[in-house]
């Protein structure tokens, strides 16, 4: 009996000199991907830190040596400041307008947004479009309309015509409908079944389900009004009414030489805005994962 001998096809390793060094490319992917993030990281944070350093440089101190840091810190920028304008003033004003139009926007944004993901009416669609295309017209466009309307119900050099034009906003809109769709509906499809009207189903299962994406809307709207220079110079007329970043302009003109003073101006506008994100960036972060600013 003739016994067949066959090869033995098994897949046998290849060298270890033949095989592709994968950790290399690894190491190499991490290299580049930190070196990115480090760059990254000093054009968003050193401008910060530079004016930082120059707020707390005094007189007698060169705001371009080498060395970033004060060699003797100081805070007379920032009582100069003080006694030029009255910033708390313009700090207070800034607080009412931004606390004011983060509110509104909270409210009257998840109120749309909940019409435009769950209650149906005739034109719906383009009601949705409406708010997407108002995202991305520029203000100037609209702002002589605007200041015509409010001269028309009285409202020009007050701070309540400050906040109204941005008291529900195209994004705050388009982030709740978003959110909003991203829930389940059968919950609501059971209260519904029990007997609750959509204002019950808004406040009671909706509003909680979305806490994070309301966090979000609402840092959005303090930043934008905080920040927000165009609209209340053109407005505002007493200087009692200026906001911070309104008042914050004649320092550019009286420490026109000065940059430790405008420095110092500078960083009193930025800092309440670090404090917000921080205490709630928690809340902030969770609004990105429910999904609130996709689409």
């Amino acid at each position: 009996m003739t016994t067949t001998l066959v090869p033995d096809r098994t897949t046998r390793p290849a060298p270890q000199s033949l095989r592709p060094d994968r950790s290399k490319h690894t190491r190499a992917g991490l290299v580049l991907r930190y070196t990115l993030l480090a760059l990254m990281l000093v054009l968003l944070v050193g401008p910060f830190l530079w004016q930082l350093s120059t707020s707390l440089k005094g007189a007698g101190e060169s705001i371009y040596s080498a060395s970033p840091v004060p060699s003797q810190p100081t805070l007379d920028n920032y009582r100069t400041v003080a006694e030029t304008i009255p910033v708390f003033r313009y700090v207070g004003n800034s607080l009412l307008v931004a606390s004011a139009s983060a509110v509104l926007n909270v409210v009257l944004g998840s109120m749309a947004g909940y019409a435009l993901a769950r209650l149906p009416f005739r034109g719906r669609a383009a009601a949705d479009l409406t708010f997407l295309a108002t995202i991305v017209i520029p203000f100037e466009v609209i702002m002589v309309s605007v200041f015509l309307t409010m001269r028309s119900i009285g409202l020009v050099d007050s701070l309540a015509g400050v906040v109204l034009p941005a008291a529900a906003s195209g994004l705050s809109i388009v982030l709740m409908r978003t959110a909003f769709l991203g829930l389940p509906r059968e919950t609501e499809e059971a209260a519904k079944l029990d007997g609750a009207n959509a204002w019950q189903r808004y406040r009671h299962i909706a509003m909680p389900s979305v806490k994070g994406t309301l966090t979000v809307v609402a840092i959005f709207a303090f930043v934008f009004a905080w920040d927000d220079f165009l609209w209340p110079l053109v407005i505002l007329k007493n200087p009692d009414n200026y906001t911070l970043t309104v008042g914050i302009q004649y320092l550019s003109g009286t420490f026109s030489a000065n940059q430790r003073v405008i420095a110092a101006g500078t960083m009193i506008a930025v800092i309440p805005l670090l404090a917000l994100f921080f205490s709630l960036q928690r809340w902030f972060f969770r609004g990105v994962g429910e999904g609130g600013i996709k689409g």
